[in-house]
């Protein structure tokens, strides 16, 4: 019922800009913009759900566990390495941080006594 009432929609939608602009909208064009709408929507609705944790940003695992149920989205080179990319940074910045610590700590092991 969802499904319907988002392709009546978006033919009303379609009838009115077709009756501004003076354009007419094939069955195919108005039925693949509601399709369309409608994946967008499932879509939204997978990624709120998979934020998870009472969290309000939704992470990059979430985009991936999202992306395993679209097989388009899924077989995109773009998203497996832009999340390689994202793991390796994550990984440097925890290395750096790692570093940044143990300096810190040479520093305080190494000084005199009475200094500050």
């Amino acid at each position: 019922r969802l499904k319907a009432a988002v392709h009546y929609t978006v033919g009303r939608l379609c009838q009115k800009v077709g009756e501004k602009q003076r354009r007419e909208f094939s069955r195919q064009v108005v039925a693949a913009i509601a399709e369309t709408t409608f994946r967008q929507c499932i879509f939204a609705k997978d990624l709120e759900a998979f934020a998870h944790a009472k969290r309000s940003t939704v992470s990059t695992e979430d985009v991936k566990l999202a992306a395993r149920r679209s097989t388009a989205l899924f077989q995109s080179v773009y998203i497996q390495n832009k999340s390689e990319e994202l793991a390796q940074e994550k990984e440097l910045k925890k290395k750096r941080e790692q570093r940044h610590r143990g300096q810190q700590r040479l520093r305080t092991c190494h000084r005199k006594p009475g200094t500050s």
